[in-house]
């Protein structure tokens, strides 16, 4: 999934690979990753657009479809959960600050970060 992010993947495909029913795959993942694997894999998308995005020589829209996205909507409308703001505002922010980073240390610090609420402790 981390490879080929832009390909269009669902959970059979992913589960056929793996050997798994669909049911047993996702459930696997979500123990192992803590998300669903649709989950990772928009993650994965996002932290490309964003990359794509700095860069500055693409539309949003080339974006979205560069990293797999169908859905100019659904792609922003993820984006902005991620990230905190729109594809064209984070597009039209300067990014020059992380330009003397290096691509492994900004991958980290730019990685989206899903908001996970804290679940209740369960009833005695």
């Amino acid at each position: 999934m981390d490879r080929e992010y832009a390909k269009p993947l669902d959970v059979p495909a992913l589960a056929r690979v793996a050997l798994m029913s669909p049911g047993h795959f996702s459930r696997s993942f979500r123990a192992a990753f803590g998300e669903t694997p649709y989950s990772h894999l928009m993650t994965r998308r996002i932290e490309r657009a964003k990359a794509l995005l700095r860069r500055g020589d693409l539309t949003v829209t080339e974006v979205c479809f560069e990293v797999g996205c169908t859905s100019l909507g659904s792609f922003s409308s993820r984006f902005t959960e991620l990230v905190g703001e729109s594809p064209s505002s984070y597009r039209a922010r300067s990014h020059d600050e992380g330009a003397a980073i290096p691509a492994c240390f900004a991958k980290l610090y730019t990685r989206p970060v899903r908001n996970k609420t804290a679940k209740p402790a369960p009833r005695q």
